[in-house]
């Protein structure tokens, strides 16, 4: 299978994400490629190193961090961000989308990237642990789900689905309601977790407790090996976001949770049939009227 890389168009967007979680040295090497390609992309690992104060490791290191396996795909990267550059074409908003694109062609692009986002979160999801998910929450006493931000709206969107079907559950925005109510979870309890970036402490904090307390913790995140997976039951994966000046993580992220979601809830619905089916019934003639 062909190995596909981030675009050079994405490069900038990319060390602008990922900046906060590198050290200072990465951080370095990431801002010196992102404002200089054309610079860098003339310059050997050794250069680039000495460039930045730091060593040829750490360029390496930062390199596979963006995405690319190691320095020599990151410099053709950089060669052909640079040459773009020079064209004088129009400046890309998504890896695609240039500012002067027509609106028809914005919607074609971004559709097809969400269905891209799509595919990848559905062939990456490991359907042993959503099985384990699901049945925890089809039998908890109390599902808490944290998020912040868009991984916020995530979480409040799986909490009014699990209601509409007679669960108790509740997605706190405030992190320290999150982590008080975790206090109260134990055994037979679930607690799901939502960031992307598997690094978001108002988010670790409450699936800590909540692990520590006994619950059963699920996170739902686009890095298995990240922080939050440590208090994790069970890890769902989405796929890694295509992230842009105007597409941020937190736009192209959201995609994949709110399939994971989907698929998470459903696969309760069916476990809970015989008592989801009354409740969404009743949920919708109590609505009804609201909608004529």
């Amino acid at each position: 299978m062909k190995e596909t890389f981030p675009p050079p168009a994405a490069l900038a967007a990319k060390v602008r994400t990922l900046a906060p979680s590198m050290t200072r040295s990465m951080q370095r090497v990431a801002e010196a490629v992102a404002g200089d390609p054309a610079g860098c992309a003339a310059l050997t690992v050794t250069g680039l190193a000495e460039l930045t104060g730091t060593s040829e490791a750490t360029v390496v290191r930062t390199a596979r961090l963006l995405g690319y396996p190691g320095y020599r795909d990151l410099r053709l990267a950089l060669a052909g961000l640079a040459a773009q550059q020079q064209s004088g074409r129009s400046p890309a908003i998504t890896t695609d989308i240039a500012v002067d694109d027509p609106i028809a062609d914005v919607v074609a692009k971004l559709a097809y990237d969400e269905q891209q986002t799509l595919a990848d979160t559905a062939a990456g999801l490991d359907t042993a642990q959503l099985g384990a998910a699901v049945a925890a929450v089809a039998a908890a006493r109390r599902t808490d789900v944290y998020g912040i931000g868009a991984s916020g709206l995530v979480a409040q969107d799986l909490t009014q689905k699990l209601l509409r079907i007679g669960l108790m559950a509740h997605a706190p925005g405030d992190p320290h309601l999150a982590v008080t109510n975790a206090v109260q979870l134990r055994g037979g309890d679930v607690a799901i977790a939502i960031t992307h970036s598997g690094s978001t402490g108002d988010v670790i904090e409450p699936l800590r407790v909540a692990f520590e307390r006994g619950a059963t913790t699920v996170a739902i995140t686009g890095r298995p090996d990240s922080a939050v997976t440590s208090y994790a039951d069970h890890v769902l994966t989405t796929s890694t976001a295509r992230e842009s000046e105007l597409r941020p993580a937190a736009m192209s992220s959201r995609t994949g949770q709110l399939l994971v979601v989907d698929c998470l809830f459903v696969g309760v619905a069916q476990r809970t049939y015989e008592s989801a089916a009354p409740a969404l019934a009743a949920s919708y003639e109590a609505l009804a009227h609201r909608h004529r």
